[in-house]
């Protein structure tokens, strides 16, 4: 059962009164669960086979347990839908993967990559599965718990935690293994921590309604889960022999992006088909019940488009800063890296406070226009000679807006998000917002080739423009996510 924490004192300024409430806790606890994991299945793992003499091309292939978090919109209406017994409306699930997980790390401290590397390979899917599905629980759970006002506070204290995990779990862990406990412990140590987060989930508060599943025959869902990954992966395999067949020995790389992009989308179309042939509700009503509200289309181009400034700066800030701006691995780990998480932290927990001040299409527009504007300090950079201060200054403010964008940005995908469908619609709404980082890369190389890094900075500006034109033609239907929502008052 539940304890909740008591009521904030009514002295405390209204700012405060929302970051010390027990549902902003319960985010910052949860938040560290999500990001735990990530690391295990990637960079730690990467590192540990590194350590152990498995070759690169192994671990390569490594990188592909990560496809259970580009996927998890597919299996993510099943949450929705079958709920266990037990602790209400998502902590269930929440606490299943996360003692899932605990095991998971705990047998992978059992093997040697050197004897049992297909064993370990398994399991790493396994962590990124469970981890998925851990993200898509707790994306949703926040969605079901927190009101209007909480939303920034939530979505900034989640990215707190959800980051100083991955410092655990990457940094940390590293350090552990290299000079106290060895790879073995490091996992056994991460394991004993999931427990802990299974006691944070316990402590957690109940939703206000528990209950809101779509009421409809298990069995057939099953049946149309299964008839859309069977059709999907039959259109996929097929397209992409064809256009493998159609395309030049070497083909250009947009040329590839473009033909890769046309198989998953007809790929998408054809699971999407199956699943309304054989009935799968748990997945076609989420998309139904969204289209029902008015500018819908608009609504899903401005989640692709609202950060695409932001993520086309970043996506070769790297790279530009060794190659471009002539500063060493070494400053640029410790800036760009250091100053660079801090400054994203201050700026979501800033972003989060603010948003329960002033009303979500503000803290959009505000916060997209900062994200713009803090751009033109790499421009800067590429512009002026060497100097580690204002190296220090863009990063340090491009992150702080990014931080705040990134606040507004979640509380904007949670308060679209319908409770009833908050699992299916929430994983396939981030997944939808991922979609510009996939083309910002190569189209950021192709531009720099051709212009140059200041013009390059200068068009990551440009870039940002439509979706601030597009916010400010949506901002009736971005003011009316203020208002308190009917969907979670009825089960469907």
């Amino acid at each position: 059962m539940s304890s909740p924490l008591p009521d904030p004192p009514s002295s405390l300024p209204a700012i405060a009164q929302v970051f010390v409430s027990a549902r902003i806790a319960a985010m910052l606890g949860l938040g560290f669960a999500s990001g735990l994991p990530l690391a295990l299945s990637s960079g730690t793992l990467q590192a540990w086979l590194t350590v152990e003499g498995i070759d690169i091309k192994t671990i390569g292939i490594f990188a592909l347990a990560g496809l259970p978090y580009t996927f998890k919109f597919v299996w993510a209406p099943l949450l929705d839908r079958f709920e266990p017994p037990f602790l209400g409306r998502r902590r269930a699930w929440l606490l299943i993967t996360q003692l899932l997980l605990a095991a998971a790390c705990w047998t992978m401290a059992h093997f040697d990559p050197k004897t049992s590397i297909v064993a370990l390979g398994a399991l790493a899917v396994a962590i990124a599965f469970l981890s998925a599905s851990q993200d898509v629980v707790f994306d949703a759970y926040r969605t079901d718990l927190l009101d209007a006002h909480e939303r920034g506070a939530g979505a900034a204290v989640s990215v707190l935690g959800y980051r100083l995990a991955m410092l655990v779990s990457g940094g940390l862990a590293l350090i552990l293994a290299d000079q106290w406990l060895g790879w073995p412990g490091a996992y056994r140590l991460m394991a004993a921590l999931f427990v802990l987060m299974a006691g944070i989930t316990l402590l957690a508060p109940r939703t206000a309604v528990d209950d809101l599943r779509i009421r409809s025959d298990a069995r057939g869902e099953l049946v149309g889960f299964v008839a859309m990954l069977a059709a999907g992966g039959i259109a996929w395999f097929v397209l992409d022999r064809l256009m493998g067949a159609m395309l030049p020995v070497k083909p250009d790389r947009f040329l590839k992006l473009a033909a890769d992009t046309v198989t998953l989308m007809s790929a998408f179309g054809a699971a999407l088909w199956a699943a309304r042939q054989a009935g799968f509700p748990s997945f076609t009503k989420p998309w139904d019940a969204f289209f029902m509200r008015r500018r819908a289309l608009a609504l899903l181009c401005l989640i692709v488009l609202y950060k695409l400034g932001d993520a086309f700066a970043g996506s070769l800030s790297t790279a530009f800063l060794i190659r471009g701006a002539g500063f060493t691995a070494t400053e640029v780990g410790a800036v760009n890296k250091v100053l660079g998480l801090i400054a994203t932290i201050v700026g979501a927990l800033a972003g989060g406070a603010l948003l329960s001040k002033i009303s979500l299409y503000r803290a959009l527009m505000i916060f997209g226009i900062l994200q713009a504007v803090s751009n033109f300090g790499y421009w800067l950079l590429a512009v002026s000679p060497k100097n580690d201060w204002l190296m220090a200054g863009a990063i340090g403010v491009e992150n702080l807006c990014g931080g705040l964008g990134t606040a507004a940005f979640v509380a904007f995908l949670m308060a679209l998000t319908d409770r009833r469908f908050s699992a299916a619609q929430y994983a396939l709404l981030s997944a939808l917002a991922a979609v510009g980082r996939v083309y910002v890369g190569p189209a950021s190389g192709v531009l720099v080739e051709a212009y140059g890094w200041p013009t390059f900075f200068l068009l990551t500006v440009v870039t940002a423009l439509p979706g601030l034109g597009l916010l400010y033609w949506l901002r009736p239907e971005i003011l009316g996510l203020d208002t308190p929502r009917s969907d979670s008052l009825e089960p469907s």
